[in-house]
């Protein structure tokens, strides 16, 4: 978004007294709503019109008539897809760490538990979020994971190839090592030697920990897997 400029938001969120409470804090806030919807569907043809620059997405939504839910997390997929200039802010009562991981592949820019936070904590969340910042909750992950981006952690990042790099990506996206090898046109044993070599150069302990660094230091996934 532009230097200076007024921040605009839109709400996904099936709870109405949630919403209009979520809208009251960030107009008061001096930032624009956009939209406020309860569906999907609604959310997303809104979003086509007049996109803004945060979605805040709960992950549980249930329709109307309370037979039927619907995932939050595929809007922030669909977002990733068609809008990817929209930075997808999940706010969710969920505290599973593979929930978490999963909004996070599907391209997800920061994750805060409901339970958690006050007016203050939401607003600056919505900031970081709107200038590019990513947000992983400490509370879940190691601090080793969540820490904020530094010089060292884009320096260790630098130290990867261009293909570990890529392969990198693909892993943030949730891809397994067959769909990497086919989509970048390599054997499987390659894909293996180089996830090995990322493994020594990032310090991290499992895929999971790979997957999670890789979305906090915004390594660019593809666009489809």
């Amino acid at each position: 978004m532009e230097p200076n400029s007024r921040i605009r938001v839109g709400i996904l969120e099936d709870q109405q007294i949630f919403l209009e409470s979520l809208v009251s804090i960030l107009e008061s806030a001096g930032i624009e709503v956009v939209a406020q919807c309860s569906s999907v569907e609604q959310f997303l043809a809104q979003t086509r019109q007049q996109p803004p620059d945060v979605a805040l997405v709960d992950l549980r939504l249930e329709h109307k008539d309370g037979q039927q839910l619907a995932d939050g997390c595929r809007a922030v997929e669909l977002l990733h897809d068609f809008y990817p200039n929209v930075r997808p802010l999940v706010l969710s009562a969920n505290r599973n760490a593979e929930e978490v991981e999963r909004c996070f592949r599907a391209g997800a820019a920061g994750y805060l538990c409901k339970q958690n936070i006050g007016c203050a904590e939401l607003l600056e969340a919505v900031g970081r979020v709107a200038r590019g910042e990513r947000l992983v909750p400490s509370e879940l992950f190691p601090h080793s994971i969540v820490e904020e981006e530094s010089n060292a952690s884009r320096s260790v990042l630098h130290q990867l190839t261009a293909r570990e790099r890529e392969v990198l990506g693909f892993i943030a996206s949730g891809a397994d090592n067959l769909k990497i090898a086919v989509c970048l046109g390599i054997t499987e044993r390659t894909v293996k030697a180089h996830i090995t070599s990322i493994y020594r150069k990032l310090d991290v302990e499992n895929r999971t920990q790979m997957a999670m660094l890789a979305c906090q230091l915004g390594v660019e996934r593809p666009a489809t897997v």
